[in-house]
């Protein structure tokens, strides 16, 4: 019974999939490089009883219904499974993307291009073919079907986001000689969103595999079949940090197109295998870079977060005893901590938050901490803030004060939790800009003793469980005072000499804005040390964003809904 409901249901999506118009990819006899055992059909249609490849020999577009007029925005999306370039295998992708694209306004375009892979020539080739020509003939009916031809993008999965980004980066290459004059049109596409592309670095492209060394190695590089040309299109980029198709075929994409100054986006999720993740911070990235029309006003952070959560109990504590702090400056404030404890604890952890200021003040109460504070404790999550000492020590490197002000403020958490009914061993650490680097400073440098022993307190383990950067500042070579003068973006700029990166060196969630002068490429670099480590983390970077990203935003974009990737990342952490 249940194999007969199966099939109907097949048989009834099948049905569904062929109301929409169809239209072949090439005239007949003009499709090149022709091979008898190629088709183009979809996983679900090859499973339809009575299935014959010869019906199916010529790659198609499948136009998908107009958006309903109160929410079209003039763009068009060509979707593109994956399958290792020997079927179009996600079914349900195509579905889910055609649907929530379609309700966001953005007319949908289904393209089943040949497979298995063909013989004699590369293994992309003939997808690659029918890929370019797809673009000139979505381009050439832009005016038909109501959307602007300047405002095309490509969505893929694994081949198909190999494929989305050969059109991204490579449409100034002919595929194939000319045909006809549908021809003639421009190929380029104008954004792309892609989900786990493979085969994109140099262990993995030759063959189209799984990346034989995990995309590390001195001599790994981007395949140079992408060729980066003049009509380059900005992309949001989306892979599982456990992906046999190397998340750093991601991470070094991500870094050619900051090196020709496209908007980007990366999202690389924790212990994620293969597969497709995140189509709402792709959504997030169409509506930020005004694909799906204008942006709404930006709303300032704290105007969202105006008041303390009721109930809370507040209690400050000097970070030193009196006379006992090392390295005393005349002209430093005092460090203080101070807890913020839910009424009704919904977890044990304990997320400490520091603010930013370039180590030259601090403010506990200002949009990187008080509105985090606000939204975490009403989540039922207690929250020690922490008010280091500013401004940089005379003397000392900048951080030198701050970072001792740290680690005796994690002791004191620790070795107080229990008092207050809270878990020692679920401690994190969140902080923006100088923060950022800061809380760098403690989840890889635990180890590393920031000052003398002065009490028992100094006993008790510095060691977090979990990290949060908020663009994190300082933490490259050719930023270590300010702006990143490479943007951070070439092989020679380092992670700063400060890191350990010692053994109890924790996971962390990166947001950086990828706009930022303070770049993002550290957010990045440090996810790949961590990731070389065997240590999963979280990134997320914003295209357009600057530094302090989330100060104002607009609804519906990254910036506004940064605070909910916190919640989603920390999951995991404060499970009771």
């Amino acid at each position: 019974m249940k194999k007969i409901l199966g099939l109907l249901l097949f048989v009834s999506f099948a049905v569904q999939l062929s109301a929409y118009e169809r239209e072949p990819v090439w005239p007949k006899g003009k499709m090149p490089d022709n091979q008898p055992a190629q088709f183009a059909a979809m996983t679900n249609e090859i499973r339809t009883p009575g299935f014959n490849p010869d019906d199916y020999r010529m790659p198609y577009l499948e136009w998908y219904e107009t958006p309903d007029a109160s929410v079209r925005n003039g763009a068009c999306m060509i979707l593109i499974s994956g399958g290792a370039y020997n079927g179009t295998v996600d079914v349900g992708h195509i579905d889910r993307w055609h649907k929530e694209l379609t309700a966001a306004g953005v007319q949908c375009v289904n393209l089943v291009y040949r497979t298995p892979r063909p013989v004699g020539i590369p293994y992309w080739q003939t997808a690659w073919e029918d890929g370019q020509r797809a673009v000139r003939l979505v381009r050439s009916e832009a005016k038909k079907r109501g959307f602007d031809p300047e405002r095309i993008g490509a969505i893929g999965m694994s081949a198909g986001s190999h494929l989305a980004v050969l059109l991204a980066t490579s449409s100034q290459t002919p595929a194939y000689a000319r045909v006809d004059k549908v021809d003639d049109t421009p190929c380029h596409i104008n954004f792309a969103i892609v989900n786990a592309p493979a085969y994109v670095t140099t262990d993995a492209d030759a063959e189209g595999i799984p990346a034989a060394r995990e995309g590390y190695g001195a001599d790994v590089a981007l395949s140079p079949i992408f060729k980066f040309d003049e009509k380059t299109c900005p992309m949001s980029l989306h892979h599982g940090g456990a992906d046999p198709y190397s998340p750093n075929g991601s991470t070094l994409i991500y870094r050619k197109l900051r090196r020709m100054g496209i908007p980007a986006e990366l999202h690389l999720y924790p212990g994620k295998g293969h597969g497709a993740y995140g189509l709402e911070r792709g959504i997030e990235f169409l509506r930020q870079m005004g694909i799906l029309g204008p942006l709404e006003p930006e709303v300032p952070l704290m105007s969202r977060f105006p008041e303390e959560v009721p109930g809370v109990t507040k209690i400050r504590e000097d970070v030193w005893p009196e006379g006992r702090m090392p390295d005393f400056r005349e002209n430093q404030c005092k460090p203080f901590l101070e807890w913020s404890i839910p009424k009704e604890l919904k977890t044990r952890a304990i997320q400490i938050i520091v603010s930013g200021g370039s180590y030259m003040g601090t403010d506990e109460n200002g949009f990187e901490v008080g509105a985090a504070r606000r939204y975490l404790n009403a989540r039922g999550i207690t929250v020690v803030t922490l008010k280091y000492r500013t401004p940089r020590p005379a003397g000392l490197a900048k951080h030198t004060t701050a970072w001792e002000d740290l680690q005796r403020t994690i002791r004191i958490v620790r070795s107080e939790a229990a008092s207050h009914g809270l878990d020692p061993d679920r401690i994190g650490l969140m902080g923006s800009s100088a923060g950022g680097h800061l809380t760098l400073m403690g989840v890889t440098s635990s180890r590393h003793r920031a000052y003398g022993a002065i009490d028992a307190i100094d006993r008790v383990s510095c060691k977090l469980q979990w990290g949060i950067g908020i663009y994190p500042a300082y933490g490259l070579t050719d930023g270590l005072n300010g702006g990143n003068a490479h943007g951070g973006n070439e092989d020679t700029d380092y992670l700063a000499p400060e890191f350990s990166f010692d053994l109890d060196t924790c996971p962390m969630l990166f947001i950086h804005g990828d706009a930022d002068t303070i770049s993002s490429m550290l957010s990045v670099k440090t996810w790949e040390k961590m990731r070389a480590m065997g240590i999963q983390s979280e990134l997320h970077t914003l295209a357009l964003r600057k530094h302090c990203f989330q100060r104002e935003a607009s609804p519906g974009t990254g910036s506004y809904t940064w605070l909910d990737r916190i919640a989603e990342y920390l999951e995991p952490f404060i499970a009771e």
